[in-house]
């Protein structure tokens, strides 16, 4: 494990080797809006999913006639990646991170893969950039999501006096006035076919009401919402997640005083409660030909 550093006169960004995670993005003036990791609510920061988002029916999956385990989320944020380079041009600095397919990782994804995750800074914002590339012989079904906990309330910066304000005077703000549906899950997979509405103000603004999260995680799919903003009442957002994805995820554990929100753009999703299908038949997956290279990615914005 090793951590790098980039940096310009708006945010500092810290990347570790683990995961090749985001543990920290800091603004000039010293506020923090990535979640430290307390184990008290959640070790991880920001965290990569790959090879699959959320988890798969009975723990398991099938491909070619074979079942092979997975957990939730993949493995690609529990493995250690290598760094690759850091660089500096118009577009901004950014650095990168690799991870390659090995005899461990084929045990439970027979993929030649290789995995490159980026990072790019320019004034006050952050470009996640990720890239599967398929070296084997055969279509490489994979999902690919993103995991960021930004927290809520909003950290002082340095030597400002902490806001008392609970959670419960924030809100999520989207890119649209329209009725925002999500669905839930059910002991950790999706029941697409049951959905609800979120208690939206004529803005569209969502409040986060107390218990908005204690039936775990929402589940916005249909290419409803590009960006969704984190602020507080009656103030401009302090982060926005702007996102190219067809669906998106909102969470954080269960309580009242979690200091932090997740928003998750997600190019992949877990198997539905009632799925039977192949990997190749999971919903939201994405394919990567023989040789082929996809690339995908993600905005923040810091106030």
């Amino acid at each position: 494990m090793a951590e790098y550093i980039i940096k310009n006169e708006q945010l500092t960004l810290t990347v570790d080797t683990a995961g090749a995670e985001l543990v920290s993005v800091k603004s000039a003036a010293g506020r923090e809006y990535l979640f430290d990791a307390d184990p008290k609510y959640w070790k991880r920061h920001s965290p990569v999913l790959f090879p699959f988002v959320g988890g798969v029916r009975g723990k398991e999956y099938r491909y070619q006639g074979v079942s092979y385990p997975m957990g939730q989320h993949g493995f690609a944020r529990d493995m250690e990646f290598t760094f690759l380079s850091e660089t500096e041009t118009e577009a901004g600095k950014e650095i990168w991170f690799c991870l390659a397919a090995d005899e461990e990782t084929k045990k439970k994804y027979p993929f030649d893969f290789v995995l490159r995750i980026g990072y790019r800074l320019k004034d006050n914002q952050v470009t996640a950039l990720w890239e599967v590339e398929n070296q084997g012989t055969a279509d490489m079904p994979f999902s690919i999501g993103a995991h960021p906990a930004f927290y809520c309330p909003k950290k002082p910066a340095a030597g400002e006096t902490p806001d008392p304000a609970p959670r419960t005077e924030y809100e999520l703000r989207f890119d649209t006035k329209e009725p925002i549906s999500f669905y839930l899950l059910k002991d950790g997979l999706a029941v697409p076919e049951v959905t609800e509405t979120l208690a939206q103000s004529e803005t569209g603004a969502a409040p986060l009401v107390e218990g908005i999260f204690d039936r775990d995680a929402l589940i916005v799919a249909g290419n409803q919402a590009h960006q969704v903003s984190l602020a507080k009442k009656g103030e401009e957002p302090y982060v926005t997640v702007d996102f190219d994805a067809p669906l998106f995820g909102l969470w954080s554990p269960p309580g009242t005083d979690v200091p932090f929100v997740c928003i998750e753009p997600w190019f992949g999703r877990c198997d539905a409660h009632d799925f039977t299908g192949t990997l190749e038949e999971r919903e939201y997956g994405q394919l990567a030909a023989p040789g082929e290279t996809k690339a995908y990615s993600y905005r923040m914005t810091f106030a």
